[in-house]
């Protein structure tokens, strides 16, 4: 285990300087590609969530008028709220 560690701590040593830090330049643009399309995605997020929002509130007289209201037409009389169960004899 110790030679495993030794090991992989000389080979850290001896390797060489990584080639994204030789070029600074390349790192900045890949930074504000994401960063512009970070933007994009939070603006088009919440446009979508506005849109909802706004649709939401102009919509409730389409899902049921106000006069008849959600539990219009259910009634519990005649329903019995169990079946009995019939075994048949063997």
């Amino acid at each position: 285990m110790k030679v495993w560690l030794v090991a992989g701590l000389l080979l850290l040593l001896w390797a060489e300087g990584a080639e994204a830090l030789a070029e600074p330049e390349l790192c900045y643009v890949l930074d504000a590609v994401l960063f512009t399309y970070g933007i994009i995605l939070t603006v088009l997020y919440c446009r979508l969530k506005l849109q909802v929002r706004r649709a939401s509130k102009a919509a409730p007289s389409a899902a049921y008028s106000k006069e008849e209201g959600i539990y219009t037409g259910l009634s519990t009389q005649n329903q019995e709220t169990y079946e009995t169960l019939r075994t048949k004899p063997n």
